[in-house]
């Protein structure tokens, strides 16, 4: 099985993300799992990371056209599975209408996993623009009423970064932050972005007192299988009823796309994405 790892990040920008997104990959995917690790075009952003060019609803939506065509690649290169992994689910919704192969997101992965572990979600983020549109993703995903809190940590991106080298400052911001999102009635914490998730899993945060803490890269990998897993085993796969999930005509995509000046599929002969081998979780 393959599966294509999609970042909100320009990936090799980050290189301690990055290390630590292999060494987490290759521990909890199934060992007949190959995850390919793609991030964002080197001229997206004009730094290290994202920051207010996605905070800001028109600039996000402006990287939506990366995920899209990132899943048109993955599915004409024989790729089983796309993984979002950006909490915010950028693009998730459309792509899903242009393919065959499951597309899975962070954001609803971790919120449905979570909806199964504890009856009210708390989300530790930094990034404070995202609560709203975390909000309406939840709705969306008819879990509304069941996100409660979402607290912000003092640690930010660089933070984190440095914080794999010296991780108890970011540890201790996290559970000051969670136990916040737990006094306010949560009893299941999702790490709110890809660097956190990663982070706490490198060093084993999986719980806060009775609290579970949801790791979302593993929900996403574990989603992206079972998928896979239903349509080969037993036929099922989304529906294409309605204007959120029917399936256009190839040719009008390719029409329009063409006509707005869209960038064409990269050729998936070229596929420059970093490959990442299960081994799985050795008991």
């Amino acid at each position: 099985m393959k599966i294509w790892h999609q970042s909100l990040t320009t990936i090799d920008r980050v290189p301690h993300y990055r290390d630590a997104i292999i060494r987490h990959v290759s521990r909890i995917a199934r060992p007949d799992v190959e995850v390919v690790l793609h991030g964002m075009s080197e001229e997206t952003y004009p730094s290290h990371y994202p920051g207010i060019f996605i905070t800001h609803s028109y600039l996000q939506n402006l990287h939506r056209e990366q995920f899209v065509r990132a899943a048109l690649t993955a599915e004409k290169a024989g790729y089983d599975a796309m993984f979002i992994a950006t909490i915010p689910d950028v693009g998730l919704l459309e792509a899903r209408t242009l393919v065959d192969i499951p597309v899975v997101g962070y954001g609803q992965a971790s919120f449905h996993m979570a909806s199964m572990l504890g009856d009210r979600i708390g989300v530790v983020n930094f990034l404070a623009p995202l609560a709203d549109q975390l909000r309406q993703n939840a709705d969306k995903y008819g879990l509304g009423s069941k996100l409660g809190p979402i607290v912000q940590t003092e640690a930010g991106f660089d933070d984190i970064m440095a914080g794999f080298n010296d991780p108890e400052p970011i540890i201790e911001s996290f559970k000051k932050a969670a136990e916040q999102a737990i006094a306010d009635g949560a009893d299941v914490i999702i790490p709110g972005e890809g660097p956190m998730n990663v982070f706490l899993a490198t060093h084993g945060i999986s719980r806060i007192g009775d609290v579970p803490v949801v790791d979302s890269f593993a929900a996403g990998i574990k989603m992206c299988e079972s998928l896979v897993d239903l349509r080969k085993n037993s036929g099922v796969y989304m529906t294409r009823r309605g204007f959120y999930n029917a399936k256009p005509p190839a040719e009008a995509v390719e029409r329009l796309r063409e006509m707005y000046g869209l960038i064409p599929s990269p050729d998936p002969k070229n596929d420059h994405g970093l490959s990442v081998k299960g081994v799985g979780v050795k008991s």
